[in-house]
């Protein structure tokens, strides 16, 4: 290197003084001359540069929003509301195809014949049920440590991610219906048995493991409409006034005991 920056030059640099063009006059210097560079070094500001650095590799290393957070963010969901919530097992891409192709075959199988529609109705309450059985716990979300040590208490959380997924697994089940074989009471039969199961399960999760309790509830469900409906011999029979009433009932019950009973889940979550 034939010539050197000044001195008063380099001062003028450090400090983010100088014009445009002597700026890039200065660097494209500094880019070949090792020598520059160290005075410029000396020069910089040092707890400045270190801050300016720190935001730098701060915004690097920042995790990049996935789509659902990105979803909540947009609708006014706070940040870390957003980022546990995008957490959620039950609330990936892979869950909702998964949803998507069981509803698929339940409509099919109402096509079909006309006893199908037993299992778009059986199935349908079950697909928000099972979602809220994998939106939190130990066995299903990889993220269950950091969601205890998030500042937020561990019920609060479970009933936020378990009402996003049963929000979006009715939605999917609601769309499905559309597409029955015939638009009658079949069309919304399910929505108050599909509340029920998913709070009977909460209910349920403030004893045992959300798996186990979302287990114990699916299997009581199935064999009650089966018995109904063998007795009947008629698919929509079990989802008429009783059935909707009963449903209405338990899903009140299950809202009262989750009330009294957050503490136990919370001592347990810590556990």
């Amino acid at each position: 290197m034939s010539w050197h920056a000044a001195d008063a030059a380099l001062d003028t640099y450090s400090r983010g003084d100088c014009g445009g063009a002597q700026a890039v006059s200065i660097e494209a210097h500094l880019m070949n001359c090792h020598e520059c560079r160290c005075r410029v070094a000396r020069l910089a500001d040092r707890p400045h540069l270190d801050e300016v650095w720190r935001k730098i590799a701060g915004e690097l290393d920042a995790p990049v929003p996935g789509l659902v957070e990105r979803g909540l963010l947009r609708v006014g969901v706070s940040d870390h509301v957003a980022r546990l919530l995008a957490a959620t097992p039950s609330l990936r891409l892979s869950w909702f195809l998964a949803v998507g192709v069981a509803l698929a075959f339940a409509v099919a199988a109402a096509h079909a014949d006309p006893r199908g529609i037993l299992l778009f109705l059986v199935g349908a309450p079950m697909i928000p049920l099972a979602g809220v059985a994998a939106a939190y716990g130990p066995r299903v979300d990889p993220t269950f440590e950091i969601g205890l040590a998030a500042p937020m208490r561990s019920f609060r959380l479970l009933l936020i991610r378990s009402a996003a997924v049963l929000v979006s697994s009715a939605t999917f089940a609601a769309i499905a219906a559309f597409f029955l074989p015939d638009l009658n009471v079949a069309v919304v039969a399910w929505l108050l048995p599909s509340l029920a199961l998913s709070s009977s399960s909460l209910a349920l999760s403030t004893r045992m493991p959300p798996l186990a309790a979302a287990a114990t509830i699916g299997v009581v469900w199935v064999v009650a409409v089966g018995l109904i409906a063998f007795e009947a011999r008629d698919a929509i029979v079990p989802f008429g006034a009783p059935m909707q009433l009963a449903s209405l009932v338990v899903a009140g019950a299950s809202m009262w005991t989750l009330s009294h009973t957050r503490e136990s889940f919370e001592q347990k979550g810590a556990a």
